[in-house]
């Protein structure tokens, strides 16, 4: 596994897979293995590298390319804004919450604050007009994994 040296190489690595996981396990790459170049055991917190790794996951997170929420598993999960239209199409097929935008503060103390703004109020006009023109199907598509269960399934 190739390792993420520069935060332009990581907000490459989110915009070619589209939905990764920051450090949970789960059915997406891992951003935090990515930036190391293997696997990690444990928290990411202790590793060697771990202020390299938050300050690439930092201002990965600030950018305005990358939507932070719990789309995968409830885990912070990392979405491309090359797929935001689709997400908003789709957005019927999620656990709200799921979408919800995630910010996460350090305070001063060292402690961590999550400030969320539910969906949709965090979805820029262009984008709600793009998934409008998108079949229903074709949005979906790459999140097929994580829809919530339609009834009777």
């Amino acid at each position: 596994m190739n390792r993420i040296t520069r935060t332009e190489d990581a907000l490459t690595f989110v915009r070619e897979h589209g939905v990764v996981l920051v450090s949970a396990k789960g059915g997406a790459p891992r951003l935090t293995e990515a930036i190391v170049g293997e696997s990690i055991r444990g928290s990411w917190w202790a590793h060697p590298e771990g202020r390299r790794i938050f300050a690439i996951l930092s201002a990965i997170a600030e950018s305005d390319q990358v939507l932070v929420c719990r789309l995968v598993d409830g885990k912070l999960t990392m979405v491309h804004r090359r797929l935001w239209p689709s997400l908003v199409r789709a957005a019927e097929h999620f656990v709200p919450d799921r979408i919800t935008q995630v910010h996460q503060e350090h305070t001063a103390s060292g402690k961590h604050v999550n400030r969320e703004i539910p969906f949709p109020q965090w979805v820029p006009e262009s984008v709600t007009d793009e998934a409008g023109r998108m079949a229903e199907q074709e949005a979906v598509a790459p999140f097929i994994e994580w829809v919530k269960p339609s009834p009777g399934r």
